[in-house]
């Protein structure tokens, strides 16, 4: 059972005062987002939609019938010269919508048999979204809350969402920095990926699911670069360190995107010989293969 309105306001508010100088990410920006200063998410103050409704591209057990009740939020903490959804992540063009209205959102997916609400790329919008928890628990919110991110994740700010997000997705990107930094432009990213994961993990454990649906839990997305560029075998033994439980969808679609062009290393589709061999290493770990 979620918190009561009062204790997820309260986090919501905590929150928000970290954007005065926003350390939200691990980023840690410094800028004043209450003043509306932008920062490297390419947000200031506010709620940014692009887009919501029934999803039915994402994992079987998250669609279901329904579909997945996904909410795409512009703008993003990382910069993936590669991004499949860079139209929605590397530019903010949406006008600014209400918490009320964000709230109402999620009710609207819950009315329309969407068996979740996913939250797409939350970690810049996060105090807003909490306040819009807050408000949609009270309205009646009950399906799971899922939390879709990049792993480029502050534990400080995890450990606010305790209690409020019901399934964790993050990605594992790169099992080396100076990749992530190169092709993601951010710093230190697997220590922070890796202790993200554990805290998730702690939180709400191995992935459950009920009657062909996921109701609790974690898994994570590893997209498969061409060149075996994201150095896999430290991403999935970092995995399988923390649990073997933890359930890996390896994804293979992967296209030349936004600025992958300038790489010629990334402006290719990946082969199917390289799928393959990323599947098998990952089994050889131990884990669970989903799709």
């Amino acid at each position: 059972m979620r918190p009561i309105y009062e204790k997820i306001k309260r986090r919501a508010d905590i929150l928000k005062r970290r954007m005065k100088k926003c350390n939200l990410c691990p980023r840690k920006c410094g800028v004043n987002r209450l003043n509306n200063e932008i920062g490297a998410c390419k947000t200031g103050y506010g709620v940014f939609v692009s887009s919501y409704g029934p999803h039915f591209g994402e994992e079987s057990f998250l669609v279901g019938k329904g579909g997945s009740g996904t909410i795409f939020f512009s703008g993003c903490n990382i910069t993936c010269v590669y991004c499949q959804n860079w139209q929605i992540s590397q530019s903010v063009k949406e006008k600014k919508i209400s918490v009320e209205k964000l709230a109402n959102i999620m009710i609207e997916l819950q009315k329309m048999n969407c068996h979740n609400v996913n939250l797409v790329s939350p970690t810049h919008q996060i105090a807003f979204i909490v306040e819009a928890v807050s408000i949609a628990v009270e309205k009646g919110l009950k399906i799971p809350i899922v939390y879709n991110c990049s792993g480029y994740e502050s534990l400080y700010t995890l450990e606010l969402l305790e209690g409020l997000i019901d399934i964790y997705m993050p990605d594992f990107k790169y099992g080396e920095d100076s990749i992530a930094l190169k092709y993601s432009g951010i710093k230190n990213y697997v220590a922070h990926t890796f202790s993200a994961l554990k805290e998730m993990h702690r939180q709400v454990g191995a992935l459950k699911i009920e009657n062909n649906l996921a109701v609790r839990g974690v898994f994570v997305r590893h997209l498969v670069l061409p060149e075996r560029l994201t150095a896999l075998e430290k991403i999935f033994q970092l995995i399988s360190s923390i649990s073997r439980d933890i359930p890996v969808n390896i994804m293979s679609q992967y296209y030349p995107a936004y600025k992958a062009h300038h790489y010629p290393e990334l402006s290719r589709k990946i082969h199917v010989e390289e799928y393959n061999e990323v599947f098998q290493m990952a089994k050889d770990f131990g884990l669970k293969i989903i799709a």
